[in-house]
């Protein structure tokens, strides 16, 4: 369990200095981050109409 504890306080210890030392960059990070997660949402959503039409 102490491993996963250390990992995720250097990961939340970078994500702070990131926004720290460079805002912009971080907000450009996280509209990635949603435009990825949009990107499969919609992906899933013409999968599922896909096969509620039949797979045609």
């Amino acid at each position: 369990m102490q491993p996963k504890k250390i990992a995720l306080f250097v990961v939340v210890v970078f994500v702070l200095y990131v926004v720290i030392t460079d805002p912009a960059k971080a907000a450009d990070y996280v509209q990635i981050g949603f435009e990825g997660v949009s990107t499969a949402a919609q992906s899933v959503g013409d999968f599922m109409t896909w096969v509620a039409n039949g797979g045609k």
